[in-house]
């Protein structure tokens, strides 16, 4: 289970944008992501976890790595919200 903090996630089209772009990465991926605590659980198929942040940043978002088993991935960093909520 790869783990990310998205503080820049803040609403369900958020949630929605970020789902799409790991769908795209990686279609059959275990996605798991909870809009309160701000953290983003994907199980991996095909992709590692430095795709799955590109995945997440290239989406306009910060993803920051929870736990220590992917805590050396580097993460692009790209813009913020989605705009659809401000």
């Amino acid at each position: 289970m790869i783990a990310f903090e998205v503080k820049d996630m803040t609403c369900g089209h958020c949630v929605s944008t970020i789902t799409k772009a790991l769908r795209a990465t990686d279609k059959d991926a275990g996605i798991r992501i909870d809009l309160a605590t701000k953290r983003v659980h994907v199980e991996p198929v095909s992709a590692d976890a430095e795709e799955i942040a590109e995945a997440i940043a290239d989406a306009g978002y910060t993803p920051v790595p929870v736990g220590t088993e992917h805590s050396e991935v580097a993460v692009p960093e790209r813009g913020s919200c989605c705009g659809h909520c401000q």
